[in-house]
């Protein structure tokens, strides 16, 4: 029974955490989206959201250079 509820909680675990890499992803588009459409302040608001929730994902990194890239456009 203990096994069952410790492979439980890591089936859990595990589709957490992929659904935040797919929140992510979305707002990383969504961002990318904005820049295209010139509403960069939404686009920087997206990038900073994505820094905030998701800090482990691989789109921080990304909302982080395109963060840099936005800020030295000012």
């Amino acid at each position: 029974m203990k096994r069952l509820i410790l492979l439980l909680s890591v089936l859990i675990f595990c589709f957490g955490l992929l659904g935040c890499g797919d929140n992510a992803a979305k707002l990383f588009d969504t961002a990318k989206f904005e820049e295209l459409q010139n509403n960069k302040q939404h686009a920087v608001e997206l990038y900073e959201r994505i820094l905030k929730e998701y800090p482990n994902s691989s789109y921080a990194e990304r909302a982080k250079a395109r963060l840099s890239e936005l800020k030295d456009q000012r």
